[in-house]
């Protein structure tokens, strides 16, 4: 079993959902796509984008003169990866504390709870007998 990556900054996340949505990026695009939401600086993209490299959710080739970055795993299996080590760390491997913690929230909306059951409905039924 290959050793987990060490999990994603707020910042690293931030640049990881550009960087999937458009499937293939610049340090540049990166950083005119965060640019509209708030301040940054060119030199912090390209620095946090090479440390995400160095942690392998990056790869990088050349074209022309620039680096073309892309995700090296799919998005989902990043966050299924994040939402463990969470579990873990904050309820020692037990999710059913979690989930009562978002059950028991007021910001849930009941479509949010209908799709909640939808999905534990949906996991037992596949779970062997």
């Amino acid at each position: 079993m290959r050793p987990a990556k060490p999990t994603l900054t707020e910042q690293e996340l931030e640049i990881m959902k550009v960087i999937w949505q458009r499937e293939t990026a610049t340090v540049r695009q990166v950083y005119e796509t965060l640019l509209e939401r708030r301040r940054i600086a060119y030199t912090t993209v390209m620095t946090m984008m090479n440390i995400l490299e160095q942690k392998g959710y990056l790869k990088k080739h050349q074209e022309d003169r620039a680096y073309v970055y892309q995700p090296s795993q799919p998005q989902q299996q990043v966050i299924r990866s994040m939402v463990r080590e969470f579990v873990n760390r904050v309820f020692n491997g037990s999710a059913e504390p979690l989930l009562v913690h978002l059950v028991e929230d007021q910001h849930l909306t009941e479509k949010d709870l209908e799709e909640i059951r939808r999905t534990i409905k949906s996991a037992a039924s596949r779970r062997p007998r």
